[in-house]
């Protein structure tokens, strides 16, 4: 790996390897830019560093202190923050839907939520490109844009055949994948062998994340990889306007990354505390954030789990976890009390997260043990529900400090009236599939999953942070390009789409070769 020295001025410096910025830094890498990507965590070894073990797994969060608040607190860790190069992705389940056309102009065709300043339109060939560059299996896919994928659907397990089955008997239309899995042998990575540990790190490396993918890319083409570095600040000269470079802290010691370019992409809750941390006279309330719009709108998706139990042995883990799916009630539909839709895919949660949903209906002792012993025996579905941009669901600095001297993030967060009916609606639907399929008993533990907003995308800088390019209105050669400018949520898993985001910001950032 090549290896740049602070005092060098590179043609860009990336805040975070994840999603949107290992993207970032293979797209820019490839065009040749001078580019180093800065993550906080370790530049993870799946040989070395990853057990097929539930409880081992943390070491993949953020787990560093974090205060929530609100009337609905979301807890943050395993489901919705990642630590390390290649970030959340590194133990997503490898789902990788598209948003919808319908995803992009909420407000205009549904009076809620909000519209972006680009179109579905603009995402299509990136979302190609990206799903034969992971690669994407599964069937084609009827809803939102229609479209096939590079590789065949993979072979469905028990827990998948319990949503087929019920959803025929029900008169639900689903369809297998997509999963960035292949469906076989894909270059020097091998098949999966199904051991269900996807949420865990995929140890064999079949399951497709930045860190296996576009990381080994970008190096190949001259990027830096900067693991274990927390950046601070980004410092912005004061007579220019321009971002000049990013502090960081690596070793206990305090550092300076010099660059033409910096980007940002350290995701919904750690790219707003870096901007309000970023304030200067210029900036007093934090960096781009003259009309008070940074760590706001943060968002979640409602994601509900419903259990069903069955007679026969399910075995609900041996395959990857979102294996069926339906996007039936996606979408806005007039004779319901609601707005905007879910999406109902499988989901296999392990034995300690099975624990979590179990004691979720308030067992304990004996009643507790024989559920747990009674594992095999059920099938598990997740819903993904809509939840809408609320400007008072925002990111703010808490009083307590990290172990860098810099606030801690403050996350408050709420339900609208509209969440709770979607949240109840994803429920019955899927209690309704697993009744249909045979099932004698369900449970649901009502949850949060991903996080996107809280820098987001608009028109002007009056209602967002970046313009449609992920270049901030108040800082010209500063962008963000993680989840947090997303508008809106959506009923899919986001991973796929802020890669698109990501990559079209690079070819836009070099065509005007800002910088």
């Amino acid at each position: 790996m090549r290896h740049f020295d602070d005092g060098d001025e590179l043609d860009a410096v990336i805040v975070g390897c994840g999603a949107g910025g290992a993207t970032m830094l293979q797209r820019l890498a490839r065009k040749g830019w001078r580019v180093a990507a800065l993550e906080a965590g370790p530049f993870w070894d799946p040989e070395e560093d990853w057990v097929s073990d539930e409880a081992a797994s943390h070491q993949l969060y953020w787990t560093e202190p974090r205060e929530i608040g609100g009337d609905d607190p979301v807890p943050l860790g395993s489901n919705n923050s990642g630590r390390g190069v290649g970030g959340s992705m590194v133990h997503y389940a490898g789902y990788t839907p598209r948003f919808h056309p319908s995803d992009f102009h909420t407000h205009s065709a549904d009076g809620v939520g909000a519209d972006w300043p680009i179109e579905y339109d603009d995402l299509r060939t990136y979302y190609e490109q990206l799903e034969a560059e992971l690669p994407v299996a599964g069937e084609d896919w009827p809803w939102g844009d229609p479209h096939s994928y590079p590789h065949r659907p993979h072979p469905v397990g028990s827990n998948g055949e319990v949503f087929l089955r019920g959803a025929e008997r029900a008169g639900i239309r689903v369809k297998v994948g997509p999963v960035a899995i292949a469906n076989g042998r894909f270059g020097h990575r091998p098949h999966c062998i199904y051991r269900g540990f996807c949420l865990q790190g995929c140890k064999v490396n079949a399951k497709a994340s930045p860190l296996i993918t576009h990381i080994p890319d970008a190096l190949a083409h001259g990027a830096e990889v900067r693991p274990d570095c927390m950046v601070t600040g980004v410092a912005v000269d004061e007579f220019t306007g321009r971002a000049t470079g990013v502090r960081y802290v690596r070793d206990g010691r305090e550092r300076f990354q010099r660059a033409s370019v910096v980007i940002i992409a350290g995701y919904s809750i750690e790219t707003p505390r870096l901007l309000l941390n970023s304030a200067s006279a210029r900036f007093p309330d934090g960096l781009c954030n003259d009309f008070d719009q940074v760590g706001r709108y943060l968002m979640v998706q409602g994601a509900p789990q419903t259990a069903g139990r069955f007679d026969e042995e399910i075995r609900m883990y041996k395959a990857p976890p979102p294996e069926v799916s339906t996007e039936e009630f996606y979408e806005t539909d007039p004779a319901k009390p609601y707005k905007r839709g879910f999406s109902v895919q499988t989901i296999s949660p392990l034995p300690i997260t099975w624990a979590e949903h179990v004691m979720a209906q308030g067992y304990w002792g004996d009643e507790f043990r024989n559920y747990m012993s009674d594992y095999v025996h059920w099938a598990c579905f997740g819903s993904l529900c809509e939840f809408l941009p609320l400007p008072d669901n925002r990111v703010t600095l808490a009083e307590e400090k990290d172990r860098h001297g810099m606030p801690i993030a403050h996350f408050a967060y709420s339900q609208c009236d509209n969440d709770r009916k979607l949240m109840d609606a994803a429920q019955a639907v899927m209690e309704d599939i697993l009744t249909a399929a045979g099932a004698d008993e369900a449970i649901t533990i009502k949850r949060y999953a991903h996080l996107v907003g809280g820098a987001r995308m608009a028109k002007d800088e009056e209602h967002g942070v970046v313009d449609a390019d992920c270049r901030t209105f108040a800082v010209p050669n500063l962008y963000i390009a993680d989840g947090s400018v997303l508008p809106t949520q959506g009923s899919a898993n986001p991973a796929l789409t802020i890669m698109a985001v990501a990559a079209r910001a690079a070819d836009r950032m070099a065509r005007h070769a800002v910088g």
